[in-house]
């Protein structure tokens, strides 16, 4: 692979993963707006229901779920290319984690659907725990990202 474009493939990872932190957080938001519409009395319900937040949430999470799965195996694969191994350490570690938990809260919504709770206060649970890891990931990424830089061919 030309030295070039073996440099460049560097950025794809870090790049989609700061477009899915956004899109991540903007389903964070439609899932609130969804929980809002669920226990809104009736007046505000009827006005809350035109947003169609949680038809909306359930595709922007699938969004999330395959573009995490995507970006995680897409990074491995990058830094196997340029290497010739894995760096195992906590980025990659936390950022296995962060794609079990999100498919575990996926995972959820037959259940949530069915109006169970518990499943729905786990998924929540399980969600916030990627958001939090996520913004973690973002700065070791940067450091990550500027050792590449640093060490970038001539």
């Amino acid at each position: 692979m030309p030295d070039a474009l073996a440099f460049n493939l560097n950025f794809v990872h870090p790049l989609t993963m700061w477009v899915l932190l956004a899109l991540s957080g903007y389903a964070m938001l439609l899932g609130i707006k969804a929980k809002k519409t669920r226990t809104a009395d009736a007046e505000a319900r009827k006005e809350l229901i035109k947003g169609q937040f949680a038809k909306r949430h359930y595709l922007f999470g699938s969004a999330v779920l395959a573009v995490m799965v995507l970006g995680t195996f897409g990074g491995m694969a990058v830094t196997y290319l340029n290497n010739g191994k894995l760096f195992v350490g906590p980025h990659l570690l936390v950022g296995i984690a962060m794609t079990v938990l999100l498919v575990l809260a996926a995972a959820l919504s037959p259940l949530m659907q069915q109006g169970n709770l518990i499943a729905r206060k786990v998924h929540v649970g399980l969600n916030m725990s990627v958001m939090t890891l996520f913004l973690w990931q973002a700065f070791t990424g940067l450091q990550i990202l500027n050792k590449i830089w640093e060490n970038r061919p001539a």
